[in-house]
């Protein structure tokens, strides 16, 4: 069957043809439709995160994806439906007190494989088969935007957390800023948009931007980095009660606490290269100490995170989606997906329609 993945020899995108799989006890197999291209998916491809399948010598990437069930297997699911793969999965033959817990989002390494990633092969193909307990259903309706189900679910996991930290007080945050107008973040803002007085949006795009247009749309404020720095929103703006980063670039992080209100939480996503850059350790002590600040990291969600983000997909404006959306690809040409175009927001790859 046709499907997009890296070998251990290449490190670009390549078409494969491999066997298709064949559904084990409790399986489904799912015939795939479209599979969203994020920021793993290149660093999978350039080395420098995740890992091949133990004994392989490629692995199908792809971890954004929908599909319409082909074969239920006994599942207890429904030819035709509409599903949307989870990420994380056991080790072969191995569980841990994470996956028994129903938290395999918080497992440390090597606790757990991805599919896509590290350890697992992804959904870039034809076919793919996941046991029923990792396939989250979406309506019909959906069917052509379901792959934005998984970044969402990762917000959700994000906001949970977040909000959690404030449990303990009445905590009544009004501004928000998204640090990236890549897919995710603009997912994100739209997300924001529904819960805070005032939003902002950081990037590094000159006008006129495809990004900027949504973020204005969105009624939000496009804050360009390059002319005010992170730690200078306060003095520009306003101080910021909630910051979601997602965008890799670590000296974000301190940044982050700088511009932070007081009682204002920073949720990282981001994943940078090692950075070495001078840092007032003391001044971001205090920041964080005297002002009641927090700085929490976040990464995968799981199956109520996915069962959130199918309500919030349903609830965004058919506009957004169309807009993010800007590349369509075959696995016969799939090139345009993975290109380094600025133009570009969200690239999927196409391999069949409902």
């Amino acid at each position: 069957m046709k499907a997009i993945g890296v070998t251990r020899d290449v490190d670009e995108p390549q078409f494969l043809d491999v066997p298709r799989p064949e559904p084990g006890e409790g399986e489904a197999l799912v015939r795939t439709l479209r599979v969203g291209v994020d920021g793993t998916d290149h660093e999978v491809i350039a080395g420098s995160h995740g890992g091949f399948p133990e004994g392989e010598d490629y692995m199908v990437l792809g971890h954004e994806a929908v599909g319409v069930v082909e074969e239920p297997n006994g599942t207890g699911l429904e030819v035709g439906q509409v599903v949307v793969p989870t990420v994380r999965r056991k080790p072969d033959g191995e569980t841990n007190e994470y996956f028994r817990r129903g938290e395999p989002d918080m497992a440390p390494a090597g606790e757990y494989v991805e599919r896509g990633i590290v350890g697992g092969h992804g959904y870039m193909a034809e076919y793919f088969t996941s046991p029923a307990d990792y396939l989250v259903p979406v309506s019909d309706e959906l069917a052509e935007y379901g792959f934005f189900v998984e970044p969402i679910s990762i917000t959700e996991k994000a906001n949970e957390h977040a909000y959690a930290t404030r449990e303990p007080f009445e905590w009544r945050p009004e501004a928000a800023c998204v640090l990236g107008n890549g897919s995710l973040g603009l997912l994100t803002l739209w997300m924001f948009g529904r819960e805070y007085d005032r939003t902002y949006c950081v990037g590094r795009r000159d006008r006129p931007d495809p990004t900027i247009d949504i973020i204005e749309e969105l009624g939000a404020t496009y804050v360009d980095s390059r002319e005010t720095s992170v730690d200078e929103i306060p003095d520009e703006y306003e101080p910021i009660d909630y910051i979601y980063e997602a965008t890799g670039f670590a000296p974000h992080v301190i940044e982050t606490v700088h511009a932070l209100a007081p009682n204002g939480v920073g949720a990282l996503l981001g994943i940078p290269e090692p950075w070495d850059f001078e840092v007032d350790g003391g001044s971001l002590h205090n920041e964080l100490v005297l002002h009641n600040k927090c700085l929490i990291g976040t990464v995968n969600s799981h199956i109520k995170h996915f069962e959130y983000a199918v309500d919030t997909l349903e609830s965004m404006p058919e506009w957004l989606l169309e807009a993010l959306v800007t590349t369509i690809a075959t696995p016969e040409a799939v090139e345009p997906a993975f290109a380094d175009d600025a133009e570009q927001i969200k690239a999927v790859v196409e391999f069949d329609t409902l």
